[in-house]
């Protein structure tokens, strides 16, 4: 069973920075692939990055390529989402999950926090 909580979140002017943080519970933590997701309001929940159990491995939607970055910190069972040049865009509540595999489907995700607020003002 893991647990997680996402922190970080706020509202930013275009351009700006964030970092939002996700704390997991749980011995297990360092065996998942760890993704960030997000959903704008009426709109579906969609993935935004992901970190293989190792670290080695990270993937991005093409949309935040060059201007994101996904980390983890096993010994403080933490994964971060830093957020640069943030845009309109990219205003939505921004969820962390944990999962066996490291794919782009919510579905595939086995634990979920409840989410930060991302706001962007242009």
């Amino acid at each position: 069973q893991v647990q997680l909580v996402e922190s970080g979140g706020g509202l930013v002017q275009a351009g700006g920075s964030l970092r939002l943080s996700c704390a997991a519970s749980g011995r297990t933590f360092s065996t998942y692939t760890m993704g960030w997701f997000r959903q704008a309001q009426g709109k579906e929940r969609e993935f935004v990055a992901a970190i293989s159990w190792s670290g080695g491995i990270t993937a991005y939607t093409e949309s935040v390529k060059g201007r994101f970055t996904i980390s983890r910190d096993k010994a403080k069972n933490t994964v971060y989402l830093q957020m640069n040049s943030l845009k309109p865009e990219d205003t939505a509540v921004y969820y962390c999950a944990a999962g066996d595999i490291l794919v782009t489907t919510p579905a595939k995700y086995d634990y979920w926090g409840q989410g930060t607020q991302v706001t962007v003002s242009s």
